[in-house]
């Protein structure tokens, strides 16, 4: 499961359990997650991952189980004590204010003061193009509403907003889901920075060709269980495929309890 044992993983998520109505949305669930890579969870509705990375997140408080944050155990009950270890999650939906700038939306709800307590809008425009200057070079449209950017544009409002204040570990729901080729290249440019800035990027997605686009490392669930791990390089889509429906392990994965013994 481990990427490399020498380095302490910026998360490690250990046996987590979690029931709704006696049913276990998560069973006795593991990963890991290294800096700068990305980790996608995978399978079908009601596998279990987007619990799990709720979990994680502090949308669900769990059952059981321990979540490490640079190897020391964390206590995540909320979504604020998920930002205080550096935890960002950036949801399908973007959550961003369409009638506001970039800086502003970087700056929503933290906003610089100046003495006199009116906006610093000088300050705040200015940490918004060092931020954005990192993530995404060619970025330019400082002072046009959100609502006028294109779909990879607004991606890159949503992941400097999270990594301004510090994120390290980012959870990206469906980041590319309705964008278009460009788009989606443009994306996967911001999530290749990322990674060189040494953030971790638990990602979950439908797409498999996403997946081995972006993903350095696979990790199946079925049924709430982790069928197993691999990394993208030693497996196929057709093999990933037959674990996310079948719970069949390859032989270049690692299984893990959910994995099918039929075959």
């Amino acid at each position: 499961m481990s990427k490399d044992n020498k380095v302490t993983p910026l998360v490690e998520i250990k046996d987590l359990s979690i029931a709704f109505g006696g049913i276990k949305a998560v069973d006795h669930a593991s990963v890991d997650l290294y800096p700068g890579e990305v980790v996608a969870i995978l399978g079908h509705n009601g596998a279990g991952k987007s619990t799990l990375i709720k979990i994680l997140s502090g949308a669900y408080k769990r059952d059981s189980g321990t979540i490490l944050v640079d190897g020391k155990e964390a206590d995540i009950n909320n979504p604020r004590d998920a930002k205080k270890y550096g935890i960002e999650t950036i949801y399908q939906t973007l959550a961003v204010a369409d009638n506001v700038d970039a800086a502003a939306n970087l700056f929503l709800g933290r906003e610089v003061l100046t003495n006199w307590g009116t906006l610093d809008d000088v300050a705040m425009e200015a940490q918004a193009r060092k931020v954005m200057g990192r993530l995404n070079p060619n970025f330019q449209r400082f002072k046009e509403p959100v609502s006028k950017l294109s779909g990879g544009q607004r991606q890159s409002v949503a992941i400097a907003r999270a990594i301004l204040f510090n994120a390290r570990i980012l959870i990206m729901d469906e980041p590319t889901a309705a964008l278009g080729p460009q788009e989606t290249e443009q994306v996967g440019q911001l999530i290749h920075r990322l990674k060189e800035d040494g953030i971790g990027i638990f990602l979950i997605s439908h797409d498999i060709h996403d997946v081995f686009d972006l993903a350095d490392r696979v990790a199946v669930m079925k049924n709430g269980q982790m069928v197993g791990y691999a990394r993208t390089k030693d497996v196929t889509k057709d093999e990933v495929l037959g674990m996310i429906i079948l719970g069949k392990c390859p032989p270049a994965a690692t299984p893990g309890p959910g994995a099918s013994t039929d075959f």
